[in-house]
């Protein structure tokens, strides 16, 4: 029992070196770095160019839509690839079973784009 806690000691204290490594690095930054504030550095820079407007803008609230639907066919996909190579090598009678089941699951994560477009989810204005 004693040299499973101490796997644990040993953890604790890389965990501990580690954050202590990492406070040590910010430390010294903190002490080396130049601080001296001027009005080039304080403005926005554009690609060389002379700053036009606000260096600050909000972002449509609406672009997290598509965020989330880019996540929700990202993990369909991320479920077809291994499905896909496992199908070959099931038995016959599991393989049509395993490929009911992913019909009903392309069927349901299909119906979405749809009816998100029915809702308006997708308009702009």
């Amino acid at each position: 029992m004693e040299n499973y806690y101490q796997a644990y000691g040993t953890l604790l204290a890389l965990v501990i070196a580690g954050a202590a490594v990492v406070a040590l690095a910010f430390t010294l930054n903190r002490l080396v770095r130049p601080d001296k504030k001027y009005g080039a550095k304080l403005s926005t820079y554009e690609c060389g160019l002379d700053p036009v407007g606000q260096g600050w803008s909000q972002t449509h609230i609406r672009y997290y839509l598509f965020a989330f639907m880019f996540v929700v066919f990202d993990v369909e996909t991320l479920f077809l690839f291994p499905w896909a190579v496992i199908l070959g090598e099931a038995p016959a009678p599991v393989q049509g079973f395993m490929l009911a089941t992913m019909l009903i699951f392309l069927f349901f994560v299909s119906i979405t784009l749809p009816y998100e477009y029915k809702k308006g989810v997708l308009k702009w204005v």
